[in-house]
C-alpha cells in the first residue's frame, strides 16, 4: 500500500484519528451481505474512495455515489466508479427514482442529524425502495462530531457526523416516516434495512 492508497477519519476535537483502510480494500464478506440486498439502481451516499459502488457494478447492478471528498472521488474514479461531488441535499439525479440508497460506514449520522438525513434518503427512494444503514454496536451513546475524511496526503472538508447505534434506530425510523424491515450482524458490524412506512 503507498500512502496514496491510505484513507483515515480525523476528528476536530481530538484524538478519533481511525485508519480507514478496508474503504480503500476490495469488499469483504459483511459489505458483500448488503449489496445481496441491494435493488438496483444504488445509490451509494458518502461512497468515499467508491468500493461498494465498483462492487455493485461488477455485479450488473446500476450504481453511482456521491460525497463532499474530493481527494476520495479522484480514488474512486480511478476505479472507474460513477461518481459526482455533491452533498445529499443538493440536488440528486433521479430523485425518487432510486431502488436503493446505501448509509454504511457510519453515513446514517451525516449532518449531524439522523431523521433529517433518512427524511431526505426516504425521498430519493422509489416507493418499494429500500434504505440499507450500517450502524454502530448496541448501547453506542447517542453524540456527534466534527470529522474529515483524509485519502492519502489530501484532507477532505469537515463535516458533523452523529453516532447510531443499532438499538437507538427504530425510533429515528419512525420519526422519519420509515420502518425498520430487516436487521443484521456480520464480522462485527450491525446492519438494517428500511422502507417507506406509506407504501
Amino acid at each position: 500500500m503507498t500512502m496514496t492508497d491510505t484513507a483515515l477519519v480525523c476528528a476536530a476535537d481530538g484524538p478519533l484519528d481511525v485508519a480507514a483502510t478496508r474503504w480503500i480494500n476490495p469488499v469483504g464478506p459483511a459489505d458483500l451481505s448488503v449489496i445481496a440486498r441491494t435493488r438496483g439502481p444504488a445509490l451509494d451516499v458518502g461512497c468515499g474512495p467508491g468500493r461498494h459502488v465498483v462492487a455493485l457494478a461488477e455485479r450488473g447492478i446500476r450504481a453511482m455515489g456521491i460525497d463532499i471528498t474530493p481527494s476520495a472521488l479522484a480514488y474512486a474514479r480511478t476505479r472507474g466508479a460513477p461518481v459526482l461531488e455533491r452533498s445529499v441535499f443538493d440536488r440528486i439525479p433521479a430523485t425518487g427514482r432510486w431502488g436503493s440508497t446505501l448509509l454504511l460506514d457510519g453515513n446514517i449520522g451525516i449532518g449531524g442529524n439522523p431523521v433529517v438525513l433518512l427524511e431526505r434518503v426516504a425521498s430519493l427512494i422509489r416507493a418499494d425502495g429500500r434504505i440499507l444503514v450500517e450502524l454502530d454496536p448496541p448501547g453506542t451513546p447517542l453524540g456527534e462530531r466534527t470529522v474529515r475524511l483524509d485519502v492519502g496526503n489530501s484532507p477532505g472538508p469537515w463535516f458533523v457526523l452523529a453516532r447510531v447505534g443499532t438499538d437507538g434506530l427504530d425510533a429515528l425510523a419512525c420519526d422519519a416516516g420509515l420502518r425498520v424491515s430487516e436487521r443484521w450482524s456480520l464480522e462485527r458490524r450491525w446492519f438494517a434495512s428500511l422502507t417507506r412506512d406509506d407504501r
